[in-house]
């Protein structure tokens, strides 16, 4: 078996599809994008074609480490989100060809169904309160919301209340047998967190997300040495390496996307090493079909699988979402919070080609928010 093409498709709301055919009739669908920068990838899609193309497909950690180390510049998110969708269609080849479910190919399931939690809005107390309820209502057991707006580097009282005010609403229609995680989203200062994670411990919440930006993860264990909060980060994160200083931080949860961190391939490799540490995978995925059916096969083969994001009817997602590019959306029919196992081949969905074709016709410029704070200088979204 050969490969004889890579075609992609910009379909919105903002998402890249990759599919890699066969000389013999097998095609892998894979989700290669930085949101934002999803012509960029596309881009660097077309350049590692270059070499895959008359290769074997089967030979996914072969042409993982040709492609990740056959150029003299590595790493990277564009090059990793690259990589991260040929890997995921490499996958839903392989196990297409032996009639399997990826899990299968790793191992084994080591779970029966998976949970997931649900993104939640809002601004105001009222309003958190009233979508934390429809999403208890939709089955969910677990939520996830921002914890502000933007935020300056030590903000005043109030800013600092009204993050506490809008968890606590949250909290209260939750009680004590549901969770709440609250995403940081790198708007605060190591200072902010540090104020802020406090005042939320007796929320007790399931994780804080990205409590301070990459590029200050070394106060990571200042943070996990000043709270009972657990800690999450790694959305940005696309490697075992960019990993492997910050797991020995304390964190609780580590959040690679498979989108971004190298595809399959390489987030099992990450929760492996997050496993050394006690640290738990809630992998990150606000993204699109392909990548939530693979991050999904990942979770029935990872051990230390805590719950798993997934962005169904999330804001981004207005006016086309998940299941517009799917022939049957029972994968993503999910019980009292909860995916089943999929049993299908490969990744366990099929794309609907039609749908994504003509949705590439029109494509997408998708961009992500640029803020600035009262006095015009550069805010963090």
């Amino acid at each position: 078996m050969k490969i004889t093409s890579l075609e992609t498709y910009l379909v919105a709301p903002r998402w890249l599809f990759l599919r890699i055919a066969t000389d013999e009739g097998i095609t892998g669908w894979g989700e290669p994008v930085v949101e934002g920068r999803a012509e960029t990838v596309q881009a660097a899609v077309r350049e590692l074609a270059e070499y895959l193309v008359g290769e074997d497909p089967l030979r996914i950690e072969h042409h993982w480490q040709t492609l990740t180390k056959g150029g003299f510049y590595r790493g990277g998110p564009v090059l990793s989100s690259a990589v991260a969708g040929i890997d995921q269609a490499l996958w839903d080849i392989a196990g297409k060809v032996h009639g399997v479910p990826v899990h299968q190919l790793l191992g084994g399931h080591v779970r029966d169904r998976v949970r997931m939690y649900a993104w939640i809005g809002g601004d105001s107390p009222a309003d958190v309160a009233e979508l934390a309820q429809a999403q208890i209502e939709a089955g969910f057991t677990a939520v996830k919301m921002n914890g502000s707006a933007q935020m300056r580097p030590i903000d005043t009282p109030a800013q600092t209340q009204a993050v506490i005010d809008r968890v606590a609403a949250v909290r209260e229609v939750l009680g004590d047998e549901r969770d709440v995680a609250i995403d940081f989203h790198g708007r605060m200062s190591t200072a902010m967190s540090r104020r802020l994670l406090p005042l939320l411990e007796p929320f007790h919440p399931m994780f804080v997300e990205e409590p301070v930006l990459p590029e200050h993860c070394r106060d990571l264990r200042s943070l996990v040495e000043s709270t009972s909060v657990p800690l999450a980060t790694g959305e940005r994160l696309y490697s075992r390496s960019d990993f492997r200083d910050v797991l020995a931080t304390g964190i609780a949860v580590a959040q690679p996307d498979v989108s971004h961190a190298g595809g399959i391939s390489e987030v099992r490799r990450i929760a492996s090493l997050a496993e050394v540490h006690d640290v738990t995978m809630a992998p990150h995925c606000p993204l699109g079909p392909i990548a939530l059916a693979a991050s999904l096969q990942l979770a029935f083969a990872i051990p230390n699988f805590l719950i798993q994001e997934q962005s169904l009817g999330i804001h981004y997602n207005r006016g086309n979402d998940l299941l517009d590019y799917l022939l049957d959306p029972e994968p993503f029919r999910f019980t009292d919070g909860h995916a089943n196992r999929p049993t299908g081949p490969g990744l366990g969905i099929d794309i609907d080609e039609d749908a994504v074709r003509r949705a590439a016709e029109s494509g997408h410029r998708w961009r992500n928010p640029v803020w600035h704070h009262q006095d015009g200088s550069f805010a963090e979204w």
